[in-house]
């Protein structure tokens, strides 16, 4: 079974994970956890089970923030194909309308197609999204939307990254997925949505074989996002 991570590891896990406007370099370390994953939770000697993807190259794509906000009287799906399978996650546009809406402009620029989960902390989280493939990089902007007070990041739940020196609620594009029963973090990180279909994609990228640096052994390629409106 996974073993939740400290809360203060936990928090520094996200901090590291660069994705404000100015596209620098969030941390030089890695955090390392007080105990070591062991093969059953990373997967070990198994394949991940995906499809063969090459590594994607960086990708050098900056924008100005955008105005876009979702419509909290509409549905919306970001379908994320996967070289591992394709989960949908339920954009929560009455909680997070500019966060939404800043996500669904970067995926309807095509600014995801082509990047990577480039961390996976097993029982924790996945996270993906950064156009630099290490966890520094960003979209050219930020925007700022507090999450709810109430948020509490469980399983399946979909925020977005930041630094720790980043104010509450700040994202660019990378975001993650609780993979952990619960993540204990605070209320600091952005909401986005929650899986709502392929959630056992989900659990199979969240327990591919990573390194010591966190980044999976075997490229883990988000191929395309694109978000549908009900």
């Amino acid at each position: 079974m996974p073993r939740p991570l400290p809360l203060a590891l936990a928090c520094l896990v996200l901090a590291l994970a660069g994705c404000g406007g100015d596209d620098k370099q969030a941390g030089s370390s890695t955090p390392t956890p007080t105990q070591t994953a062991t093969p059953e939770d990373t997967g070990g000697e198994q394949g991940t089970g995906c499809e063969h993807a090459a590594k994607p190259k960086p990708k050098r794509a900056r924008f100005a923030r955008p105005k876009q906000r979702l419509d909290p009287s509409k549905a919306y799906i970001a379908k994320v194909d996967t070289n591992c399978g394709e989960f949908e996650i339920a954009l929560d546009a009455k909680r997070a309308p500019q966060t939404g809406g800043s996500f669904k402009f970067l995926a309807d620029k095509g600014f995801y197609d082509g990047l990577a989960f480039h961390r996976i902390v097993p029982g924790f989280v996945i996270q993906g999204g950064d156009p630099k493939g290490n966890g520094s990089g960003g979209p050219g902007y930020s925007v700022v939307e507090p999450p709810p007070d109430d948020l509490t990041y469980v399983k399946g739940v979909v925020a977005m990254a930041k630094t720790e020196l980043e104010d509450p609620g700040t994202s660019g594009s990378q975001f993650f997925v609780v993979t952990g029963a619960d993540a204990q973090l605070p209320p600091d990180y952005a909401l986005l949505g929650k899986v709502t279909k392929g959630q056992d994609v989900v659990d199979r990228i969240g327990v591919a074989p990573v390194g010591p640096d966190e980044q999976p052994l075997e490229p883990i390629v988000i191929q395309s996002i694109r978000v549908a409106t009900g």
